[in-house]
């Protein structure tokens, strides 16, 4: 009996080992979902929102290294997928869409629901094809998987639901099995023994590391050990930077250590690891600024470069350390792990709870969590302030894994991501440290838990206010508007899901609340009312913050709100 194009889409993807595809079943996917339905090594995730499906595929594809699917049926379905499909492209993890289209004798008659996703979604992916023919299948698909692979990013393929139904005109896969892994790459020896020299000669190199040190801890440590460098390390190098290090000296950044921030602006010299960090202003004026990495096209985009060199961390570390002349003056190096011991110190005075306040810090509810989750944890973390938490009070060992929406920003990142990461790594202990904001905004998503049985465990920073939104108006000088949200009680919600709810409104209440949640045999949320009036100040002040956040006050007290700036002083000076 001869394959349908959907069946011979599914043999290949796989054939690429994907075993999931999350989405929502439409009329155009069922040529696809049908097939997944009878394939026996397939499953279909069905979740409640395409961009939940997308944000899944990422986590999926991040922690398990290979291709992840996710599906949208044709026009505001596959739509749904951009934003979710925008994050696993700057993330740069193997994801696969299948956008499903029109009927193909419509397209271009302005049918119902039409729109042309073979434009919409080429600048968040690599590869983006119409399949308008049977004789197309395997090979635009096949090329979609070789090139989300191998780009690390996303690739798109779009078909009509007519066409998936259609007679295969080749049902012979052309590729049978896919075998990607990161190509070596390291300079050549002159480039190297230049570096090496510029490291040499300077007194004071510090380290910034990301998320391209994956793999390379040995060396990355051995590195900082002969140059007596602190490392700082951005966001998405934490997992791979912080543990077992004792050259670490936090992060820098809007998110940051004072220790980080001062490592790099007191260094004559520094060192850039695999990162793409964003922010110039973190960047030090006068030091000579040397940057690898194994994409060429990032060298010199964030900040001006004295020495740019193309390759892998793990390789070029390896080769230049044996041309290293391991310094004596350690001084640099004492300097900001002092820094980073009082920025620490200080960090830990504030995630304290005092029995019986009724006030609850964020940064407490963070230590906390810290502290009770298990060894390897897979953390999804929102953008806004549980990223600050998140940052300062988790703690990585090498197991733990810690995913978010780092570089596209997207809200409401942290449940979707634990969708895919719950999904792909059964057994292992699943946690979000989700925002109130973002949680509601695809709390739909809720019910993938209970229909699905994810044991995952949503923790709720629940501040009633778009938290980092406020923190940025005040900042700035602006009184704060639009950022308040009226919240129910979301462990009730939780319950009406069929989920165990916990609610905290005390300090007391959070440890034994965490135990009970994460040791609850299924999905459940903690919804904790934290206190709204903390403030997270970034590594460094500029004088035009301090008179930006003074004018917020001045408004504040003139237009009747000055109870919220003595709430602001009693929550963050008589602690």
């Amino acid at each position: 009996m001869s394959k349908k194009v959907g069946e011979v889409i599914v043999d290949a993807l796989a054939a690429a080992g994907v075993q999931r595809v999350y989405g929502v079943a439409g009329d155009s996917l069922n040529g696809i979902t049908d097939s997944i339905r009878r394939h026996k090594n397939m499953n279909w995730v069905h979740v409640r929102h395409e961009e939940v499906a997308a944000f899944a595929a990422g986590a999926d594809a991040a922690l398990t290294g290979g291709l992840a699917v996710c599906a949208g049926s044709c026009g505001p379905g596959n739509l749904h997928l951009i934003n979710g499909l925008y994050d696993c492209h700057r993330n740069r993890v193997p994801v696969l869409a299948i956008a499903a289209h029109i009927p193909s004798s419509e397209i271009g008659s302005n049918y119902f629901q039409e729109t042309h996703p073979e434009i919409l979604f080429k600048e968040c992916s690599h590869y983006c094809e119409l399949i308008s023919s049977p004789a197309q299948v395997p090979r635009v698909v096949e090329i979609a998987i070789q090139t989300a692979l191998a780009k690390r990013g996303v690739a798109v393929i779009v078909i009509s639901g007519d066409v998936a139904l259609h007679e295969a005109v080749h049902e012979q896969l052309r590729i049978t099995s896919y075998r990607h892994t990161e190509p070596s790459i390291r300079p050549g020896d002159d480039l190297l023994h230049e570096l090496a020299d510029l490291l040499n000669n300077s007194r004071k190199v510090t380290i910034l590391g990301g998320a391209g040190c994956a793999g390379a801890h040995d060396e990355l440590v051995a590195t900082a050990a002969k140059l007596k460098s602190p490392i700082v390390h951005a966001m998405r190098g934490k997992e791979y930077i912080e543990y077992d290090n004792p050259y670490d000296v936090g992060m820098t950044g809007l998110l940051g250590f004072s220790s980080g921030y001062y490592a790099m602006k007191e260094c004559d010299t520094l060192l850039m690891l695999g990162t793409d960090f964003p922010y110039q202003q973190f960047y030090p004026e006068k030091a000579k600024i040397v940057q690898v990495d194994n994409r060429p096209e990032q060298i010199g985009r964030r900040s001006r470069v004295d020495l740019g060199v193309t390759g892998n961390i793990k390789e070029t570390l390896a080769a230049l350390l044996p041309l290293l002349t391991e310094k004596s003056d350690a001084a640099h190096l004492e300097h900001a792990q002092a820094n980073y011991r009082d920025a620490r110190k200080g960090l830990d005075d504030l995630a304290t709870g005092t029995p019986g306040s009724g006030l609850i810090h964020p940064q407490f509810l963070a230590r906390e969590l810290d502290l009770a989750a298990a060894d390897d944890t897979i953390f999804t973390v929102d953008v806004g302030t549980p990223v600050i938490w998140a940052a300062r009070y988790l703690h990585m060992n090498g197991k733990r894994r810690i995913l978010g929406s780092f570089n596209h920003g997207s809200m409401a990142n942290a449940l979707p991501q634990a969708i895919g990461a719950a999904a792909s790594n059964p057994g292992r202990q699943v946690v979000t440290l989700s925002g109130d904001g973002g949680f509601a905004m695809l709390m739909g998503d809720l019910l993938t838990l209970r229909q699905l049985n994810l044991p995952v465990k949503i923790v709720i920073f629940d501040n009633s206010s778009l938290g980092f939104v406020e923190l940025e108006m005040k900042a700035t000088g602006f009184l704060d508007h639009g950022v308040e949200l009226k919240n129910p009680d979301f462990a009730k919600v939780a319950e009406g899901a069929g989920i165990l709810g916990v609610r905290c409104e005390s300090p007391e209440e959070v440890r034994p609340a965490l135990e009970k949640v994460l040791a609850h045999n299924g999905p459940a949320l903690l919804d904790v009312r934290v206190n709204r009036q903390e403030l997270a100040m970034p590594p460094s002040l500029q004088l035009n913050q301090i008179v930006d956040f003074n004018l917020y006050m001045v408004k504040a007290i003139l237009n009747g709100r000055g109870d919220e700036v003595l709430d602001l002083a009693k929550s963050n000076l008589f602690r």
